[in-house]
């Protein structure tokens, strides 16, 4: 799990045929070897391909304009950029050091913190923390950027994205 840069849910019991179904589009994308893994919690994998995973995202995003039931297990894909261990002063550090690369002087932006199996300190300290160094424009509702973290126990991953970044499918039933 140290080295990713998707990070993708299912629903619970289905990561099987998540990293099926994500093996074969990733081979699709033109990625002739990923790597996927399974994670310690339920219903996420994470998966190293050598591709850069933010256009990964736009060749699906193509592939499900012509087939937009294309993925049966899948319900989420998020883009990672820096992995690190979960510190705080090293996420604010990479933070810091990177953001001016994805955030323009003129965009808004939010942070979105997912903790999994991780006692962090109260969430709105850790993001005034994280936010004291960036001065743009804070917009909850319709950021230009988002700053995702995602806590992952000891390990932790960061992405700059844009809002249609990541990818969200609505859960598949028997009576969809």
């Amino acid at each position: 799990m140290k080295n990713f840069n998707l990070l993708v849910s299912s629903s619970r019991y289905n990561e099987t045929n998540a990293k099926a179904e994500l093996w074969f589009t990733l081979l699709i994308c033109g990625d002739k070897y990923p790597i996927i893994l399974d994670l310690e919690f339920s219903g996420l994998i994470t998966a190293l391909t050598s591709l850069n995973a933010k256009e990964i995202i736009q060749k699906i995003k193509n592939i499900l304009k012509n087939d937009p039931n294309f993925f049966q297990y899948i319900l989420k894909i998020v883009p990672i950029d820096y992995i690190c261990e979960t510190n705080v002063n090293i996420i604010k550090e990479i933070i810091k050091n990177h953001y001016k690369e994805y955030i323009n002087k003129n965009d808004s932006f939010r942070i979105t913190l997912k903790r999994r199996k991780h006692e962090l300190i109260d969430r709105v300290q850790f993001i005034r923390i994280i936010a004291e160094n960036i001065n743009n424009k804070v917009d909850l509702e319709n950021p230009n950027k988002i700053i995702n973290i995602e806590i992952l126990g000891n390990s932790c991953g960061i992405t700059f994205l844009k809002p249609n970044d990541i990818l969200k499918f609505k859960c598949k039933t028997s009576l969809d």
